[in-house]
């Protein structure tokens, strides 16, 4: 049986796209034929790879996968919720500080560039409506309330994954890297589980066809070579995770110190519907992964997980935030055969079982 592979999302956008973007506006129109290069570039490589799914690397994504649809809003300010990372910088949200909220520009145009190129299919990246939800501040907004701002999120999130379905996207991933990030900010629970109902009341929105072509990405966060919530312990997450009705997860693992134990509690939680993608590439790790390692990942997580329901994916996204450039383009792109050899290496020895 052939195990499918797919990648998270974003990639090293080339130097010269990274200096441009550094000297002006990254909306400015003048970037455009950068970002074209960009793309058509990320896409060729991808495929070169033997990719049988790929993305557009995020390459015209605002300054990260967090913000891209909110990015420029004259009703928001740049002060918002901060994470902290290892290395020891922050990432901000912005903040919402007057209603109504729209989104800027949606995921389906990022999308429609990407098809233009691609031999291949696509799959589409957007952010979760519980990460977008933290822009609302804990006082409320004069004349917006909560409950206002909640019906206008779904319902723009409804929209760009409804057009991203409609224009032909492989798969609409949902990036929800606050999942583990909320337990280690409320340790008592209440917060994720406010995310999962959240997010629950986006899904329920699409009908069980739909579902089986959205999936749920979940890491410790990928940022500068660090973490945000690696300390965390997936036992408090992964059951509450597979609690969404998504019909596909992306699980990071390589990256954890105990992947028989993350294996075992996938096993106990995985419905019958659901395909779990486990990640066989550390992108934040700089050594290069051969493909027997990622094989050898493969059959450990076949151990634990019925084949008909497993796939391989990275991680985390190669670079979130676009000045990140700890890790080159080379490095994604070899990473990412790895990824793909190695799963096709692992098809092979389970099919002759």
């Amino acid at each position: 049986m052939k195990i499918p592979t797919e990648p998270i999302g974003s990639i090293p956008r080339p130097l010269s796209l990274l200096a441009a973007i550094g000297d002006r506006d990254g909306t400015d129109p003048a970037l455009n034929p950068l970002y074209e290069a960009a793309i058509r570039d990320t896409i060729e490589r991808f495929e070169a790879t033997g990719s049988p799914v790929v993305t557009d690397g995020e390459q015209r994504k605002y300054h990260n996968f967090w913000t891209y649809c909110v990015h420029g809003l004259e009703n928001t300010s740049p002060d918002g919720f901060k994470i902290p990372f290892t290395a020891g910088h922050t990432r901000r949200m912005l903040r919402l500080t007057a209603g109504p909220f729209r989104y800027k520009r949606r995921a389906d145009s990022y999308l429609d560039v990407a098809l233009r190129y691609a031999h291949v299919p696509v799959k589409q990246a957007v952010i979760s409506p519980s990460a977008l939800s933290l822009m609302y501040p804990p006082e409320e907004i004069p004349g917006y309330t909560r409950e206002q701002f909640i019906d206008d999120l779904l319902r723009e999130h409804e929209s760009e994954v409804r057009a991203c379905l409609r224009n032909g996207a492989h798969k609409v991933q949902i990036d929800f890297t606050e999942g583990r990030l909320a337990i280690k900010i409320d340790p008592s629970g209440t917060l994720l589980h406010s995310f999962i109902d959240l997010n629950n009341l986006a899904l329920s929105r699409f009908n069980e066809e739909e579902r089986m072509r959205i999936g749920v990405h979940t890491c410790p966060g990928g940022d500068r070579d660090s973490t945000h919530s690696a300390e965390v312990d997936y036992a408090d997450l992964l059951p509450h995770l597979f609690e969404l009705m998504a019909g596909n997860f992306y699980i990071a693992l390589a990256g954890e110190k105990d992947r028989i134990e993350v294996l075992k509690i996938i096993r106990a939680h995985l419905k019958a519907n659901q395909r779990v993608f486990v990640g066989v590439i550390a992108p934040i790790d700089p050594r290069i992964e051969t493909p027997e390692e990622v094989c050898e990942r493969v059959l450990e997580a076949a151990e634990y997980i019925p084949i008909a329901q497993l796939g391989t994916t990275d991680d985390c996204g190669f670079s979130p935030f676009s000045d990140d450039t700890s890790t080159t383009r080379d490095t994604a792109f070899e990473k990412i055969r790895a990824r793909v050899v190695g799963t096709a290496m692992a098809s092979q020895l389970l099919g002759d079982r």
